[in-house]
């Protein structure tokens, strides 16, 4: 089957919270570690849940009773998470994509599962749901699984204005006829189940090698967003570029395309240039301008961390773009450590934009900037005295002055413990509610490692709230770790 099926409501299960898959009305965090060494398989993968409210915690792998399948070395099982309620039962269902995993005589042809929860949790009620090429219906029945197609690299899922689930994964590897690595991704809303990619009729662009169409993916209940760093304009290798769409599905099935652009797009700042990476991260929010009456727009925020800015290579970037209700596309906003008034400078190898995640606080009002916020993940940033590739995070309003009101964040601020470290890259896990950022801290020494959930009060307004902090080892987490909190949701 393509698509989710409507499930009544299970018992005791209360809809409403985000990432609530026990279904008591409390959020939930689930934190991936995909470099985990599972029965002995190295990087095989794992995903621990804590439960809000103090419920205890859990751990999802291949090798948990009612997960499919089995770990394997190099799987790296949560290498992308999503969180939607795919049966419609009250109970939030994780995504896990396992990019990297093979079947049977397929190496790295990858997969998804949707681990389903339940009032006892994840995993606890309904049999987990499988999607891999060459197998169910639609568009995934009709692909042929094949060495290096990493079927799960990215995902998005969530709920049209109907309240309808739908999920979008990302096969950034995908070849299409001869081509290598083209790309693609799969689109699947209750019986809808088909491939978007560069040739369907009116995607942007074509099929090219190593376009890697799907690298990423951003969605909400409007539109959708995939993103094809690989893309070549011109002569210019590994630019970018990104395919907005709604959820309506044009004649030729597929989620209507509505825009395609790139750095030599019309109304877009900046040249295409090899390298740029436009399109390498996406986030994407519902926004309410002040001539609305609901938040029928969207802002899309689009990372190009390898552009070059005057001060520095691969330095990197971020271009906003709203999304109107009747499809017109236009930038509002280019972010870059060179923008007046913004924190910083920007120098060679910071990536800035990398990683990306954006929030609207409150989005049945008209957008405001201590609303609507961007955090932007600069993962080659340098720290002070030459610690090399420290990483820091840096917060944007993204209505208004975006200089006006940002806040840079490093180990040792914000309540991030320690200090900046050598090849510690903080800024590759980033998570976004209404009520918190999360930073993940994968890397650097065992003491600061861990989740990082930081109050929205604290980091834009100086606030004194606590902060909740997820370690292996404490609050019921098991000590192991290799890269814990790589991946949030």
């Amino acid at each position: 089957m393509g698509g989710a099926t409507t499930a009544q409501a299970a018992a005791n299960c209360q809809a409403g919270t985000e990432s609530d898959f026990n279904g008591d009305g409390v959020a939930d965090v689930a934190i991936a570690d995909p470099e985990a060494t599972v029965s002995g398989r190295e990087r095989a993968g794992l995903v621990r849940v804590v439960y809000g409210g103090g419920k205890g915690t859990a751990e999802i792998s291949q090798a948990t009773e009612g997960v499919p399948g089995a770990p394997e070395a190099g799987d790296r099982y949560g290498h992308a998470l999503a969180v939607y309620d795919a049966n419609r039962d009250g109970c939030s269902d994780l995504v896990v994509g396992i990019p990297y995993e093979s079947l049977e005589d397929v190496p790295e042809a990858g997969l998804v599962q949707v681990i389903h929860g339940s009032p006892a949790g994840l995993g606890k009620g309904p049999g987990a749901r499988e999607y891999r090429q060459g197998a169910g219906s639609g568009s995934l029945a009709g692909s042929a699984a094949e060495e290096g197609d990493w079927l799960g690299f990215s995902l998005a899922a969530g709920h049209t204005t109907s309240g309808e689930p739908f999920l979008l994964i990302g096969v950034p590897g995908e070849d299409l006829g001869s081509t290598q690595d083209a790309g693609s991704s799969h689109y699947l809303r209750g019986s809808t189940n088909v491939a978007i990619h560069q040739d369907k009729p009116g995607v942007a662009g074509v099929v090219e090698q190593d376009d890697r169409f799907g690298h990423s993916v951003a969605a909400n209940a409007r539109h959708l967003a995939i993103g094809n760093p690989g893309e070549a304009i011109g002569t210019e290798t590994f630019s970018g570029g990104v395919q907005v769409l709604s959820h309506t599905l044009s004649s030729a099935g597929i989620p209507t395309p509505l825009a395609g652009l790139d750095q030599n797009t019309p109304g877009i700042n900046g040249v295409a240039e090899a390298g740029d990476e436009f399109g390498a991260a996406l986030a994407m929010v519902p926004f309410r301008t002040n001539n609305i009456s609901s938040p029928t727009h969207s802002l899309l925020a689009i990372g190009s961390p390898g552009e070059d800015t005057s001060t520095g290579e691969d330095a990197g970037r971020v271009v906003m773009v709203e999304v109107t209700a009747s499809g017109t596309v236009r930038q509002t906003a280019d972010i870059h450590q060179a923008y007046a008034g913004v924190h910083g400078v920007g120098e060679d190898g910071d990536y800035f934009g990398r990683h990306l995640a954006a929030v609207n606080r409150a989005p049945s009002s008209v957008g405001r900037p201590d609303t609507m916020l961007l955090a932007v993940g600069i993962p080659g940033k340098d720290g002070g005295d030459g610690v090399r590739d420290a990483g820091a995070v840096h917060v944007f309003p993204v209505v208004g002055d975006v200089g006006a009101s940002d806040v840079w964040l490093t180990k040792g601020t914000k309540g991030l413990a320690g200090e900046p470290g050598q090849q510690e890259y903080l800024g590759t896990s980033l998570h976004a509610t209404a009520g918190q950022l999360y930073v993940g801290v994968p890397y650097g020494p065992e003491a600061d490692q861990g989740l990082y959930r930081l109050p929205w009060a604290n980091v834009i307004a100086d606030g004194t709230a606590t902060t909740v902090v997820h370690k292996p080892g404490a609050g019921g987490l098991p000590a192991d770790r290799k890269a814990f909190g790589a991946v949030v949701r």
